[in-house]
């Protein structure tokens, strides 16, 4: 949809089912306030659609600018079923950046929240404005609310993290907490946004909320204690395999490889690897300087008998600068390397440009 900040925004394909949704829910809302609308409702209801989710891109850039200015690159935002998600690629260094980094975002609601209840006051309650500013308050009031609430993927379960990290000195341990608080939401949820309702809590009438209406506050009761009980694991087992990333080690991950000239038949390459006990190829020019790597999946779908008369540069993969990976490299730094030039395979060398091995990523 653009780069805002140089950031890509882009619209998930459920977002239009719950543009859909949102279209019925809110039209069915305004036949009841305002009636003489007729079929324009529907009309009225989509704007208010859009400017809901336009909203949430606000929330969202909010984080995004947050996170720009503490040096944490951002891959994309996302608006999607519920709500949107700034993809960002790195954790924050210390507990008062994540505080803030997932504090701005609720603020920014809360700030609209605000924005469109004073633009509210000069106009007539009854009237297609009046609707949509309250609507608007209203919507973004919740997000905010249910922003905070302490459990992650929330950004209320950021703040706890960031919160107990500080208290702990343990990011880890920050993770945990906030992860089965997030998890105790979620049943809190399934459970009790259909006893609220029927209860009449959230200003329906008990007696109303029978039949289809039960069920619809179910389902969405259940699908948001599902997003909330996945997001929750989710950070749980990211905090876990970044606990393992000083052991990532390019070096480790390796399969050493011979070099082989490009007319070499791979019959005779793969005997001098086996010679040399490595598990890859790399084709050189006559000055001993890389040109490609031979991919391992070609090999396998090579007969043998016919590996005498085929040519080690037909199997293989071009080089760029990209793929070329100091074998000292480990950790974030490594994955950073290798996010910015996604590939199968990669020539691992080095610091005297010396061929290491060849490293392979699933």
């Amino acid at each position: 949809m653009g780069r805002p900040f140089g950031v890509p925004v882009y619209v998930a394909p459920s977002w239009f089912l719950v543009a859909a949704l949102i279209t019925w829910v809110f039209g069915g809302q305004l036949e009841r306030v305002l009636p003489d609308l007729g079929a324009a409702r529907y009309l009225v209801s989509l704007f208010f659609a859009v400017a809901f989710y336009a909203s949430v891109l606000i929330h969202e850039l909010a984080h995004t600018v947050a996170a720009l200015r503490f040096k944490l690159p951002v891959r994309r935002i996302q608006l999607q079923f519920f709500g949107g998600v700034s993809e960002i690629e790195k954790e924050a260094e210390t507990p008062g950046r994540e505080f803030v980094l997932a504090f701005v975002g609720p603020l920014l609601s809360l700030v609209l929240a605000g924005l469109f209840y004073l633009a509210m006051q000069p106009v007539e309650p009854g009237t297609v404005p009046g609707v949509l500013l309250a609507g608007l308050m209203v919507s973004n009031l919740i997000v905010a609310i249910f922003n905070l609430l302490p459990g992650l993927p929330l950004d209320g379960g950021r703040m706890l993290r960031a919160v107990v990290w500080k208290l702990t000195g343990k990011p880890m341990s920050g993770t945990v907490a906030a992860a089965w608080v997030g998890r105790a939401l979620a049943v809190t949820v399934l459970i009790g946004l259909p006893l609220l309702t029927q209860s009449g809590a959230l200003g329906s009438n008990a007696e109303d909320s029978v039949g289809m209406d039960t069920v619809t506050d179910a389902l969405l009761a259940a699908i948001l204690a599902a997003i909330i009980w996945t997001g929750a694991g989710n950070s749980l087992r990211m905090a876990r395999l970044r606990e393992h990333l000083p052991e990532l080690r390019a070096r480790n991950l390796t399969r050493r490889a011979v070099p082989v000239e490009t007319d070499t038949p791979l019959s005779e390459a793969l005997r001098r690897a086996n010679d040399a006990g490595a598990r890859a190829l790399v084709v050189v020019d006559a000055h001993g300087e890389p040109l490609s790597l031979v991919r391992e999946a070609a090999i396998v779908g090579v007969p043998e008998h016919r590996r005498p008369w085929v040519a080690v540069s037909g199997l293989a993969q071009d080089l760029t600068d990209g793929m070329r990976v100091s074998a000292e490299l480990a950790g974030e730094d490594l994955l950073d390397v290798l996010r910015a030039t996604p590939a199968t395979e990669y020539l691992v060398v080095e610091e005297t440009g010396e061929i290491y091995g060849v490293l392979s990523a699933a």
